[in-house]
């Protein structure tokens, strides 16, 4: 994988199971130590109630200078309006997380299970967006019309980054499609959504996926399998073996380099 590429690993949220409580220290809040930990975190409670700026921004100040907050997108606008006369909503939104400044990372727009793919409210609800807003979004849409060949040329018109998703809802939303530049992973849990743990062999098979990503500037993978306590834990792992190959890496390069010293002497 390229050194370029920003990868990050984190969870819905922030919390710190009992369970899970001895790899962290004791000193702050869950999210101050949470943070030491991890670069990044998904903050999921903006898609049911609104935030004050100052939450954001407390939320912020708690956190290391390069860490990262993903942004779930209202429910009132994805589930609610159906992404339909949705501006003033929107705008709202943007205010209201600007709290986190530069610590604000992708938009999160999850769609509904029921909500096909029109073309013409799609493409005006983007417009709407790219007009008061340029920074990343990624989209989880969940029906399966989403994933027909002509949405991801309009989802990189707009430079909207389609998620990857497990449990799939349709096979091709396993792999991240859209804008390029920005791949993101949300993991629910399976086959139990949102409790089941994800074992060594899915997490050796995640990070190879996400090793071989060259073409985007950022890679996000988030567990949201949050109900047991299993998204930490996966989180963990991840980041873990991630670090761990890319130890291997770097010993592999440093025997061949000495092999090729040998061979020239």
């Amino acid at each position: 994988m390229a050194s370029a590429v920003d990868v990050r690993v984190g969870t819905a949220g922030w919390s710190i199971p009992r369970a899970a409580a001895s790899r962290f220290d004791w000193a702050g809040t869950h999210l101050e130590r949470y943070s030491r930990q991890f670069d990044c975190a998904e903050i999921n409670s903006s898609f049911h109630r609104p935030h004050a700026a100052t939450s954001y921004a407390k939320w912020r100040d708690s956190t290391p200078p390069a860490f990262r907050f993903a942004v779930k997108i209202p429910r009132a606008i994805t589930h609610e309006l159906k992404l339909q006369h949705a501006r003033e909503p929107f705008i709202t939104f943007l205010a209201q997380t600007e709290g986190p400044a530069e610590k604000r990372g992708p938009l999160l727009l999850q769609l509904p299970p029921s909500l096909s793919f029109d073309a013409s409210v799609v493409t005006g609800f983007l417009s709407m967006v790219r007009g008061v807003y340029d920074g990343p979004i990624v989209c989880e849409p969940r029906h399966e019309t989403w994933f027909s060949p002509d949405v991801g040329p309009l989802l990189e018109r707009y430079q909207i980054s389609r998620v990857a998703a497990d449990p799939p809802p349709v096979p091709e939303s396993t792999t991240p499609a859209g804008w390029s530049r920005v791949a993101y992973f949300r993991l629910h849990g399976a086959p139990r959504t949102y409790w089941s743990r994800y074992d060594e062999n899915a997490i050796a098979a995640l990070a190879a996926t996400l090793e071989r990503i060259t073409t985007a500037a950022q890679v996000w993978c988030v567990f949201d399998n949050t109900a047991s306590g299993a998204a930490l834990e996966n989180a963990w792992d991840l980041r873990e073996c991630l670090s761990g190959n890319s130890a291997e890496r770097r010993a592999t390069a440093r025997e061949s380099h000495g092999s090729s010293q040998i061979t020239k002497r």
